[in-house]
């Protein structure tokens, strides 16, 4: 009998679990830290330029309008000063009045091409891949492969000596070809 009083004891002492009808339940501190989001440390941004104390203080009125307010001041600046969106383009500045006079505009000769088989008769076929294989390295299979679902491009950034030697070739083959 004393076995049976002590392993009743040793069941319900506080560190041995029992086996109850309630069921244990976790409890969490209700001024925990906010678990879900995680904290973003603030940190001060460093212009790269120092700017005037108006100019930051309109930078800053600047950045925290919302979309449709941004939208707003776009149009109202637009319409005030008379100038587009466009108009901050890069190629805009480049042929800005101001660039014009201060240098006259210098074109640059094109000196890469790209030659381009636009359409294959399908009677003049197999002189175009003949054509093309001479002109590549390509296998029968891969020069057949070209010349299907066309316009596509045969040889690109090659000299202009290159690319009309190429369209010579391919169109007294047959094929209709431009030069890019």
């Amino acid at each position: 009998m004393a076995t049976t009083t002590l392993s009743t004891l040793i069941l319900r002492s506080p560190s041995y679990p029992t086996h109850s009808s309630a069921r244990p339940s976790l409890q969490f501190p209700l001024s925990a830290p906010n678990l879900f989001h995680r904290a973003t440390p603030r940190r001060h941004i460093v212009a790269a330029v120092a700017a005037p104390e108006k100019i930051s203080k309109l930078g800053d009125e600047i950045s925290s309008l919302t979309l449709e307010e941004a939208k707003s001041l776009v149009d109202f600046l637009q319409d005030k000063l008379g100038v587009s969106a466009a108009a901050f383009a890069p190629a805009a500045v480049a042929a800005s009045p101001a660039a014009a006079d201060a240098a006259p505009a210098v074109v640059e000769e094109k000196t890469e091409f790209d030659v381009v088989i636009e359409e294959v008769p399908s009677n003049a076929r197999i002189a175009v891949i003949k054509a093309v294989r001479a002109l590549t390295n390509l296998a029968l299979k891969e020069a057949k492969e070209l010349i299907e679902g066309l316009p596509k491009k045969f040889k690109e950034g090659v000299s202009k000596d290159e690319a009309d030697d190429a369209k010579k070739q391919l169109e007294e083959a047959g094929a209709k070809i431009a030069i890019v």
